[in-house]
């Protein structure tokens, strides 16, 4: 199971990404908030306790100043992804990228692109298919599905010329 997080609901828009790929791909997953300045008890439990209840990774969007995926991070066993999402109070993104991009030695976050939800929730499930042949197997046929369908757009391309 993957846990999925968020500093606010604001977020929700770009973090349900994750849970949808996260579904089309068999990975049962939970999604809650759990903002690091206005509920930092509710994340320390969160982060000491998540692969206590069968979590395999954890995927923590936050915008602004973006301190959710690295206190997790120093808090949990688990590998921690990182979504830089664009807020209102955001400088165009920038810092919540930053944020979570320059984190120091000894406690890796995996970040993806501003607002990459999709691609978190893919590194989410290819983390759990590394153990599970099932996961795996719908990973393979996800990107063999990306390939079809640049194949068909070349032909559909290709045919007008």
């Amino acid at each position: 199971m993957i846990g999925i997080i968020m500093g606010s609901k604001s977020d929700l828009p770009v973090m349900q990404e994750a849970a949808d790929i996260l579904k089309e791909l068999g990975v049962d997953y939970e999604i809650t908030i759990v903002s690091a300045h206005r509920t930092p008890e509710r994340m320390y439990d969160y982060a000491k306790n998540a692969h206590t209840r069968g979590i395999k990774a954890i995927i923590a969007g936050a915008g602004g100043a973006a301190h959710l995926p690295g206190m997790v991070a120093s808090m949990s066993p688990l590998p921690v992804i990182g979504v830089p999402v664009k807020s209102r109070n955001s400088i165009d993104g920038w810092d919540s990228v930053l944020s979570i991009l320059q984190m120091p030695g000894g406690v890796p976050v995996a970040t993806v692109a501003l607002d990459g939800a999709k691609n978190a929730g893919i590194l989410a499930a290819q983390i759990v298919g590394s153990a599970d042949p099932k996961i795996l197997n719908n990973i393979v046929q996800y990107k063999e599905s990306l390939k079809e369908k640049v194949l068909r757009s070349a032909e559909d391309l290709e045919g007008q010329a």
